[in-house]
């Protein structure tokens, strides 16, 4: 299994901090409004990305359980985050931090570096695990989210009419009938992964664009850093120790999910506080700074927790 370096990561970093940087230009010198681009994603570029994703990948019923896995993972965390969060900071704050602490860049960042560490399965395994994490965003993530400006109702409303959620019904139905899309439609649909890439990433360029300096909260920052760098790695390794105590865990789905535990705070973090106006600044500034800082820490933890697991 091909091992971590500097050098792995150097290509998805200064990928993303291209498109970043274009997203500012386009927001100091055109004056671009980056709400309607995270409305776009919400409610049409992220359900077709996930439901081509899906369909390509032929679920099976062991994927799925690793879907769910993340799922239900990724959803606690928040929950508990969000309890805790409210005792110290504000709604809106709590809610975004909440958020933030059941997701990261699993897709942006963390992909292209599969692609590269991985074989062929482990990249399908990494991908559902990774589906389970963009579920929770626009679930569970996008309720907790909602509930830092909106009621329960309110909150819940504005999920149903989320089309991320009807994506992955219609994506298991077209897979479980064992219907295959026309191939013109699919190779149509292959624009959608690289544009909810860049889009994601330029939203966060643009709201860094607006950031004044009274924006910049280290209390929040630090706390979205210590969640993604700390909690999340620790979190990784022990359930790939657990498993594996359990039983032969494959080399590729522990470092599947290792790799999981290690990626950056998410774009959506700022896709989704845009949408629902929830402090997008004081997220954009916690997702760049946990995106700068991958080319040092992702080695060092990737590294020590493929030694601990033995891989």
């Amino acid at each position: 299994m091909t091992s971590i370096d500097p050098g792995t990561l150097m290509g998805p970093l200064w990928t993303l901090l291209a498109y970043i940087g274009l997203g500012w230009l386009a927001a100091r010198r055109l004056a671009v409004d980056p709400r309607p681009v995270a409305t776009l994603l919400i409610y049409l570029v992220a359900p077709i990305t996930f439901f081509r994703a899906l369909v390509l990948g032929g679920p099976t019923p062991s994927y799925l359980l690793l879907t769910g896995a993340l799922f239900t993972v990724a959803s606690l965390i928040a929950l508990v985050i969000h309890r805790l969060a409210r005792r110290g900071f504000a709604p809106q704050e709590a809610a975004l931090l909440a958020f933030s602490a059941g997701t990261g860049n699993s897709g942006y960042f963390g992909l292209p570096v599969a692609l590269v560490l991985l074989p062929p399965e482990g990249v399908t395994l990494y991908l559902f695990c990774a589906l389970g994490v963009t579920l929770y965003e626009f679930t569970v993530g996008f309720y907790l989210s909602a509930r830092g400006q909106f009621s329960v109702r309110q909150s819940l409303a504005r999920i149903a009419r989320l089309p991320l959620v009807y994506a992955f019904l219609a994506a298991l139905l077209v897979s479980g009938v064992d219907i295959a899309p026309p191939e013109a439609v699919m190779e149509g649909l292959a624009v959608f992964p690289a544009t909810y890439t860049l889009l994601g990433m330029m939203i966060i360029g643009m709201t860094l664009g607006r950031v004044s300096v009274r924006e910049v909260d280290l209390r929040f920052i630090g706390a979205c850093v210590a969640i993604r760098f700390g909690f999340w790695p620790v979190l990784a390794l022990a359930g790939v120790l657990g498993l594996q105590a359990l039983y032969p865990l494959p080399d590729e789905l522990a470092l599947a999910l290792l790799l999981i535990g290690v990626v950056p705070m998410a774009a959506n973090v700022v896709v989704v506080a845009m949408e629902l106006g929830i402090a997008p600044e004081k997220g954009a500034l916690a997702v760049l700074i946990t995106t700068l800082a991958t080319p040092l820490l992702i080695p060092l933890l990737l590294g020590g927790m493929m030694r601990i697991a033995g891989l």
